[in-house]
């Protein structure tokens, strides 16, 4: 059937095909994954040929169909469809970046658990136990990266893990979520993600009971937006972003870079230590809206032992002045900063203006580019590989900014919002007075 289906595209008559048959057929058609599906949405075999496997890795462009795929592995998996199940799994863990993205997405989303069941196999969702049950009992539970010690008690038989690459702590719930697969005989695991080159994707993608697949943008075109497509193609076909984020492949360091993904792993902390001094870095944007650039916010501290730790990014996209100035302002008081840095090449007065407009007592400190993002970053850099700089947890985003850093900026053109922030904030905290006046001269 699923062959004939294909071949519709080439001039069968689908009246013919769907004419003989039941409602209750053709609802059961519509829903049957192993039809619709593209070959690249299908997990292997659940004993894959000489590679038994334990984790199903999907790395896929944006839109490329992997919440799809997760979720009816999921629903697969809790009711035990062959061929992918042998029995049902009655429990599961859901994991995503936030509980948020949990039930928006894996969830409640248009490819979610709830949309991809008919009606008489459809799970019950209890927002408030962070629940979904379905009709032969099967348990699925939620769980947000920024509380790996949630995974600690609960036992599973399989889990959903979604855009894994983004997760604020993600080795230490991967760690959490393992101690948790314990359930049945081979509990098994699925994880969808667009790749970064993070420690932890690597670790996954060299482990021998890894069954890696691999799906682009383009391979979802039916169900995207023509628009869309001909947008982003055009815009970052080709490019090193695209190539990441479209066609889904794992992009390694530039060799040109300042940073290395290897260099920011080994500097990564789970905590500060008493800190004397802590900054709010805002590197603002010149306009606001969909196409604006990114409003730099980033949040650093100079520890009593003399490193500098970087705290937070929090910046923001597309606000209005007024509103990144009062994500400046709460960070400034949620971490209880010492002052704001702020860059003012493009906005001047208007910059210290909105800041005081949302609280008139706040500490400010207004600095000027004088020379190129480059050579304002490389001193920074330095303190990098001196060893003397630690992220206090994971910052993806900015990460990614700091190891597509060259000397010509970002492999896609746009503007190192987030790293200016950290370049501010740095420097502010760890070269103010001290560097020599050649340096010094940069800023």
């Amino acid at each position: 059937m699923r062959r004939a289906l294909k071949n519709s595209s080439k001039g069968c008559d689908f009246q013919k095909c769907f004419h003989d048959l039941s409602l209750d057929s053709l609802e059961a058609l519509a829903f049957d994954w192993q039809i619709w599906a593209r070959d690249d949405q299908l997990p292997p075999p659940f004993s894959a040929p000489n590679k038994p496997w334990h984790i199903w890795l999907l790395l896929g462009g944006r839109g490329a169909g992997k919440t799809r795929a997760g979720a009816e592995w999921v629903r697969a998996m809790a009711l035990g469809k062959t061929p992918i199940a042998q029995e049902p799994a009655n429990r599961i863990a859901l994991v995503g970046e936030t509980l948020g993205d949990v039930r928006r997405t894996m969830v409640e989303g248009v490819s979610g658990l709830l949309a991809i069941h008919p009606e008489n196999e459809r799970p019950l969702f209890e927002p408030s136990k962070r629940r979904l049950t379905w009709p032969n009992g099967s348990i699925a539970e939620l769980f947000s990266a920024e509380d790996p010690d949630a995974l600690r008690g609960p036992q599973f038989m399989a889990a959903w893990c979604d855009e894994l690459c983004k997760w604020s702590k993600d080795q230490e719930t991967w760690d959490m979520l393992q101690f948790a697969l314990r359930l049945g005989e081979c509990p098994r695991q699925v994880v969808t993600t667009t790749p970064r080159p993070s420690a932890l994707l690597k670790g996954i993608m060299a482990d021998s009971q890894t069954i890696i697949g691999r799906s682009r943008t383009l391979d979802n075109a039916a169900h995207l937006s023509g628009n869309f497509l001909k947008s982003v193609q055009a815009r970052y076909g080709g490019t090193r972003l695209g190539r990441q984020e479209l066609d889904g492949e794992l992009i390694t360091d530039r060799a040109d870079g300042l940073w290395t993904r290897d260099q920011l792993d080994k500097c990564r902390v789970q905590s500060a230590p008493e800190l004397e001094r802590i900054v709010v870095a805002l590197d603002p944007p010149v306009s606001t809206g969909k196409k604006a650039d990114m409003c730099g916010l980033i949040a650093a501290g100079l520890g009593v032992d003399g490193r500098g730790y970087v705290l937070s990014d929090k910046s923001t996209k597309g606000l209005a002045p007024l509103k990144w100035a009062e994500c400046a302002i709460a960070l400034y008081h949620r971490i209880e900063a010492d002052r704001i840095v702020a860059e003012v090449n493009q906005g001047g007065d208007l910059v210290e203006t909105v800041l005081r407009q949302v609280d008139p007592s706040v500490p400010i400190k207004k600095v000027h580019a004088r020379r190129g993002k480059w050579l304002r970053a490389e001193p920074i850099a330095a303190l990098y590989e001196q060893g003397r700089i630690s992220h206090v947890g994971s910052f993806p985003e900015l990460e990614d900014q700091m190891c597509d850093f060259g000397p010509g900026g970002l492999s896609n053109g746009r503007s190192p919002d987030r790293l200016d922030g950290l370049v501010w904030a740095l420097t502010d905290l760890m070269l103010s007075g001290q560097v020599n006046p050649r340096l010094r001269r940069l800023f």
